[in-house]
């Protein structure tokens, strides 16, 4: 194990996922249009974004709304669309909430992160905080967002399939950004300052960043990604890290080139873990509930090339075991509900929100 600042990162993790048999009941509640992101409320009922540009409220009796009126235009095709949704820290009096979309600029989609109130039912005060630089069109463009207690908002961004942004210091792409509920760069932030950074990177050498979730209790941030050919990894996120892509990956180019492993580049941040098969991750979160039995603290991720959950023992920041849930369908968000219950949104036109619950 090797140290940095304070948390300790282990080496690579090459398990396979232990392939268990479905520890869980799942009930579809509903079925939405390319459902992306999903948030829970203090009294139960939660925001479901669809990646054609609705946010809808999820009530605590399994049934939709209508869209919420005041979401912005999006740009919506292929990757691009209305993606991630989370509450404010201080949502029970101030009733804001975060959200990334893509819009368009010239006819190219740019991801945009933007805060509005939430209150009767519909958006207010909704303005754009942050917008990725330069625009791009093609690719995933990220959008994963996740909110500690002093709100700070961390935020993933996706390379749009085009490598070399990545590792270019002063462009958007690539990357995991934190900033506070204006869209400015917070203080600590390690390039700030420094002119040949973008002051709101947290870390840089992400190739599309669809899991993000932190760990308030250890003050861990934890992300996800995909690679190319094979080489999905779970990354501990530390400040001023570069994760090395596209300089360095644990899979290949999809025509078969061979990318240098981690191991060749010590100077970037190696994986927590590197899934053995290709998995497509989307969607993570750190688990508090104590429904599932000796489930706490560990990670779940959604996989949509697996089509199944993963569930990462942890200990601090090294993942001590991984299990492999199948759950047939193309997993693009994870969440958890007030009562420790799992609930998962599924890709496609016809995406269903599943609840998952102990099998008796």
């Amino acid at each position: 194990m090797r140290t940095t600042g304070m948390i300790m990162v282990a080496a690579i993790g090459l398990m396979p996922a232990a392939l268990t048999a479905t520890p869980f009941r799942i009930a579809e509640v509903a079925v939405l249009d390319n459902p992306w992101g999903m948030a829970f409320l203090p009294d139960g009922q939660a925001l479901v974004t669809e990646k054609p540009g609705r946010i809808r409220i999820l009530r605590t009796n399994g049934q939709l709304s209508a869209p919420l009126s005041g979401v912005p235009a999006v740009f919506a095709g292929g990757q691009n669309g209305l993606l991630d949704v989370a509450l404010s820290h201080g949502f029970a009096t101030n009733r804001r909430i975060y959200f990334t979309f893509t819009e368009t600029v010239g006819g190219v989609a740019r991801l945009a992160l933007a805060s509005a109130t939430f209150a009767d039912e519909r958006l207010t005060n909704v303005t754009v905080i942050w917008r990725a630089l330069p625009a791009s069109g093609g690719g995933h463009p990220g959008g994963r967002i996740a909110v500690t207690s002093d709100e700070s908002i961390y935020l993933t961004t996706g390379d749009r399939q085009q490598f070399t942004p990545a590792q270019d210091p002063l462009q958007g792409l690539g990357k995991i950004l934190k900033v506070n509920r204006l869209g400015q760069p917070r203080s600590g932030n390690p390039f700030l300052g420094n002119p040949a950074y973008l002051p709101e990177i947290w870390t840089l050498g992400h190739r599309n960043p669809y899991g993000l979730a932190y760990d308030g209790r250890r003050r861990i941030l934890w992300s996800h990604e995909m690679g190319p050919s094979g080489g999905d990894e779970l990354n501990v996120i530390v400040a001023g890290r570069n994760y090395g892509w596209p300089e360095v990956s644990e899979g290949d180019h999809y025509d078969g080139r061979p990318i240098p492993r981690h191991s060749t580049r010590p100077e970037f941040a190696p994986p927590a873990y590197a899934w053995p098969h290709t998995a497509a991750p989307s969607g993570l979160i750190v688990y508090r509930g104590t429904l599932f039995s000796g489930w706490r603290n560990s990670l779940i991720a959604g996989g949509l090339a697996g089509q199944s959950l993963y569930r990462f023992a942890t200990s601090g920041a090294t993942i001590t075991a991984v299990e492999r849930f199948p759950i047939g369908f193309r997993v693009r968000d994870v969440e958890q509900g007030p009562d420790g219950a799992l609930w998962v949104l599924t890709d496609g036109s016809s995406g269903r929100i599943l609840k998952l619950t102990p099998a008796p």
